[in-house]
């Protein structure tokens, strides 16, 4: 795996070779474009995982997650708007993997309804969504997003693990989830884990650890582990992507360790959000006046 090369100039003229003026004049001020080449290169970049879930509140333009389906991506949603986006632009929860997976630390009645009457796939955040969902739709699969008890992100705000956390299940509660699954015959097949945006490999390592003590505490119904999103962008010259080769490895090799264990295939999915679509796109603006004060 491989990064294309960032560049950061001060100053562009086309974006993709066309003409920013062209652009303005066709489409007027101020208009959105993207680069579809850009996002293509993000989606190749992680070829090695068995499954590139795009966390689509990243950029939720039904275009754009058009081409994803198109390139082989399928999608994460967090609300009953972003379900109907899902399903605007073709993706389908029956597909496998499932086209589109709801990821949230609650139920809204909207989306809940969705889920139920649509079977739709349900990674549940918080304990209450088991009962929730077991009494609506017992039988089903479920995945469960694990806070492991700590996180890292570029900023405080960009954590999604630990204890100032609102995101996943806490890891101590792991058993009593299970135990509510069990109640409702909900069976347990996939653990996610992301512990923030922007995070190094030092800490991805630290959750492959705990996603694999996890599982182990599960047991053989995991058929999948999801190495979440936060993969970092370069924002200033002297910043640089995480290393992918280095970043599939750590998680390959938990996958083969549980394999071993359980004795049956585990696959790997990875969950980027800006890392797909941050490089992409660009705002054409028109200075309209120069007031000086």
């Amino acid at each position: 795996m491989s990064n294309s090369i960032l560049s950061f100039n001060t100053v562009r003229t086309e974006i993709h070779g066309i003409s920013v003026a062209e652009l303005a004049e066709k489409f007027g001020t101020p208009c959105y474009v993207y680069d579809l080449e850009t996002i293509q290169a993000r989606v190749a970049d992680l070829h090695a995982f068995d499954t590139i879930r795009y966390a689509q509140k990243a950029l939720s333009n039904v275009a754009i997650l058009d081409r994803l389906r198109r390139l082989g991506v399928v999608v994460d949603a967090v609300s009953a708007g972003e379900i109907g986006r899902a399903l605007h632009a073709g993706f389908s929860p029956l597909s496998e993997p499932a086209g589109v997976v709801y990821t949230a630390d609650v139920f809204d009645r909207a989306s809940l309804d969705l889920v139920v009457s649509l079977n739709i796939p349900v990674n549940v955040g918080s304990p209450d969504m088991i009962d929730q969902l077991g009494e609506r739709a017992p039988g089903r699969n479920i995945a469960i997003r694990i806070n492991p008890g700590f996180g890292h992100g570029h900023s405080q705000k960009t954590n999604t693990g630990g204890p100032q956390s609102k995101h996943g299940v806490w890891h101590t509660q792991l058993d009593e989830c299970l135990r509510r699954a069990d109640l409702y015959g909900l069976v347990v097949n996939s653990l996610h884990m992301h512990i923030g945006s922007g995070t190094d490999l030092e800490h991805l390592s630290q959750v492959c650890g705990a996603m694999e003590q996890a599982a182990i505490q599960v047991g053989r119904t995991i058929t999948t582990i999801s190495a979440g999103g936060g993969l970092p962008i370069p924002y200033r010259p002297d910043q640089q992507y995480v290393d992918l080769d280095k970043y599939f490895q750590l998680w390959d090799d938990t996958r083969n360790r549980l394999q071993d264990r359980f004795g049956h295939p585990i696959k790997v999915e990875v969950e980027p959000g800006r890392y797909v679509v941050a490089e992409s796109g660009y705002l054409i603006a028109e200075i309209r006046a120069v007031k000086q004060i």
